[in-house]
């Protein structure tokens, strides 16, 4: 079975989707920022992607493209709602709107009772409303939702293209 568009689209977004989470872990681990509640939550959509995507890559290379445009399409409305959130935030960090009341940071506690108390006194809490670093006056939530509308378009592209292809497919086969 040939690789057609559908399947080129796909692997983008799932090379895209990989190397933005890596970015994201990159400077959590080794940056050493600590991701907010609403950071933490806009990984899920990539979390989710990854498989997907590649789960869509096998379909759509064996031939079956109409489950393969479902799978990309439900990863187009993952990054649709990741788009929406990391406005969302990127706007509470820019104090458009309120953030989330209840938004701390990512920091676990040691399980070791010796070290709890020096631990709760060096505790920094992340919120959500105040970017951590901005590059090119935008913050990590703000190029997040960029990366999350192009992630989105591409899925959807994908789509269309496994869709069209399997019509294309269906109608030579008659």
């Amino acid at each position: 079975m040939a690789r057609g568009t559908d399947y080129q689209l796909g692997a983008l977004a799932l090379f895209l989707s990989i190397a933005t989470i890596a970015a994201a872990l990159g400077f959590q681990y080794i940056g050493g920022y600590v991701p907010c509640m609403l950071c933490l939550i806009e990984r899920y959509a990539y979390y989710a992607a990854i498989p997907v995507l590649f789960i869509a890559l096998v379909l759509t290379a064996g031939g079956h493209r109409r489950f393969a445009a479902a799978l990309f399409l439900i990863v187009g409305l993952a990054f649709l709602a990741n788009t929406v959130l990391g406005i969302y935030h990127a706007g509470a960090e820019w104090k458009f709107w309120p953030g989330p009341a209840a938004c701390g940071g990512g920091q676990s506690l040691t399980t070791s009772a010796g070290n709890l108390l020096s631990e709760i006194e060096n505790i920094h809490v992340i919120k959500c409303d105040e970017a951590s670093l901005r590059f090119l006056g935008i913050s990590f939530a703000g190029w997040n939702a960029v990366a999350s509308f192009f992630l989105m378009m591409i899925s959807f592209a994908a789509a269309l293209a496994a869709r069209e292809q399997s019509y294309e497919t269906t109608a030579t086969d008659l």
